[in-house]
């Protein structure tokens, strides 16, 4: 039988079960099938490689065998091998659909040439710092990391003998549920033959995670979902989707309860905007019901409420930095890069992620930090982007980057070696604020922390949430010194020892002074700021009464008015 007929049979029986394996997308804008081209291009020349060589009396192998004895079989036999590869049709196919991916993606969506097009991928808001969720509002702020949340899970399922021998916790998803931020990940099949034997009943149930009370619950379901992404054959998430929508090319398949807690999986939909690859955007979702299979799909704005995320994270921050970056064409984002920003980034390749979360107006939001694209550790401004409508606000405002408040909230508590997550931002009394948690090696949050965005050396610490900002707010005031707010046990709510003394100067002469230095001091209770002017004439005041002073540094020249002991700022 001739070799190209031979080659031709076993690719006829490859294709189906290599495309039940892979599923791409029957689209020319999926990278999924250009490879898969390209493999099964590969695999009917790797079948006429060795027709050919038998042809010739001989297969590679056998041919490297004989030269052994030249010295050099490695390089006889790769040369053979190249030789047989050149005359396979097969191979030299996969080849070519190789070139013509490489040139058609290079030439049909690169930066250099659609450069605009990649700048409107997302549309930005300018907004202020009324837009940060107010401290108020912290039941809404979502401080726990995937990491925590995972021991926590993981705690709660290994209590039930039951569960825990057949099902393991699949990955978290971040979401709002009745108007709380929580974590919630479904179980999944522990092996295949674990599926096997449970496939008839399903997976019966999921795991949440509260990041506020860092508690969590198991969900123990009705009925079993059997469309899940841990299942095999038929039941298969992914397969299942693709099957019913073979041309659509979607994505972030993950797990969703809504307000009901009623379990869906939810896929983001993409197109490509321009060109091959890239350009991609979100044009709205898949629902599939786990129990029967049944799916929708959605454009956007049929997507319920109840969805939190279409926009994934990640994507918002690429399609971010395009339009901070090439808004002002390619080539000033490589040279002049003037008005060039760009989202704050993690040198730590452990870090979870570079964004936190808020749950706000009933959906998730990130937030991250914006900064300038030379990196120097302080952002000029945060966005705020919804993942189910990818409403994406810039709120400017000056200050310490994440990474670098993270640094000043572990130091704080350095003997104890905690590790700082990934901060979410509040607004406290009109300060914006880095809120963070702060864990032990095990992983499990031991403290809260937060820092103030435009000082980063102002930090309060504490055991739980609400204690912490309490300590903070009294930083603030001046009714506790950094020092006190990062003792343990310390709470603002201490009744002072003595009545505060509050001087009334309104009629006391006016000077301007330079600073040469700044303490603070506990007396009775009461914290008091002491300043030393040019000519080391000493002043004092109840830091409550001159806040401003957080805007002071020495060598600074302030008006006060003084009766010579006390003073207040002009």
């Amino acid at each position: 039988m001739n070799k190209h007929i031979k080659s031709g049979i076993a690719t006829m029986f490859f294709i189906p079960l290599w495309y039940y394996k892979t599923t791409p997308a029957l689209n020319i804008h999926s990278e999924g099938l250009w490879f898969f081209a390209i493999s099964v291009a590969m695999f009917y020349g790797t079948i006429e490689m060795f027709g050919i060589s038998k042809e010739q009396g001989r297969r590679p192998k056998e041919r490297s065998l004989r030269v052994i004895s030249t010295g050099s079989s490695k390089d006889n036999q790769s040369m053979t091998l190249i030789k047989y590869m050149f005359k396979s049709i097969g191979f030299r196919v996969a080849l070519g659909i190789f070139a013509s991916m490489f040139i058609l993606s290079f030439f049909a969506e690169g930066e250099i040439f659609h450069s605009k097009k990649y700048s409107e991928l997302i549309t930005v808001t300018e907004a202020d710092v009324s837009e940060i969720p107010s401290a108020e509002g912290t039941s809404s702020i979502a401080l726990m990391d995937t990491k925590s949340a995972t021991k926590l899970g993981d705690r709660e399922i290994g209590a039930l003998s039951n569960v825990v021998s057949q099902y393991d916790v699949a990955g978290y998803t971040q979401i709002d549920f009745q108007g709380c931020p929580i974590k919630t990940a479904p179980l999944k099949y522990a092996d295949f033959f674990k599926w096997l034997k449970n496939k008839d009943t399903g997976i019966p149930g999921y795991v949440t995670v509260d990041p506020v009370n860092m508690d969590a619950e198991y969900v123990a379901l009705d009925e079993g979902m059997k469309y899940v992404p841990s299942a095999c054959f038929s039941q298969n998430l992914k397969r299942h989707v693709r099957f019913t929508y073979p041309t659509t090319i979607f994505s972030n398949g993950h797990f969703e309860i809504d307000e009901e807690g009623t379990p869906w999986y939810v896929y983001s939909v993409y197109e490509q905007q321009f060109g091959l690859f890239d350009g991609k955007q979100v044009t709205g979702c898949i629902l599939v019901n786990p129990f029967n299979g049944e799916t929708q799909k959605l454009s956007l704005d049929e997507i319920p409420t109840w969805v939190d995320v279409v926009f994934k994270g990640d994507l918002i921050c690429k399609q971010y930095n395009y339009y901070a970056q090439l808004n002002g064409g390619y080539w000033n984002s490589k040279f002049g890069q003037v008005g060039c920003k760009k989202i704050t980034e993690s040198s730590d390749s452990d870090s979870v992620s570079d964004y936190g979360y808020v749950a706000k107006d009933g959906d998730i939001w990130i937030y991250t930090g914006v900064t300038s694209v030379n990196s120097d550790s302080s952002n000029i401004g945060f966005i705020l982007s919804n993942e189910r409508t990818e409403e994406t606000l810039f709120i400017p405002c000056t200050g310490a980057d994440e990474f670098s408040a993270m640094a000043a909230a572990e130091g704080e508590i350095q003997e104890k070696g905690y590790v700082a997550s990934f901060p979410s931002l509040i607004l406290v009394d009109n300060n914006p604020t880095y809120i963070m948690v702060l864990k032990d090696n095990a992983g499990l949050v031991k403290m809260y922390a937060a820092v103030n965005v435009e000082q980063y050396n102002l930090v309060a610490t504490a055991t739980t949430q609400e204690d912490c900002i309490a300590n903070y707010k009294a930083l603030l005031n001046g009714t506790l010194s950094v020092e006190e707010a990062n003792t343990e046990n310390t709470t603002s709510t201490a009744t002072p020892e003595t009545k505060p003394i509050s001087k009334d100067l309104s009629d006391a002469p006016t000077k301007q002074i330079t600073i040469i230095k700044i303490e603070t001091i506990v007396e009775s209770g009461n914290t008091y700021i002491y300043i030393v002017d040019e000519n080391n004439k000493i002043y004092k005041a109840l830091y409550v009464d001159v806040i401003d002073m957080l805007l002071v540094n020495v060598g600074d020249t302030i008006t006060i008015k003084t009766d010579g002991e006390y003073f207040v700022i002009e």
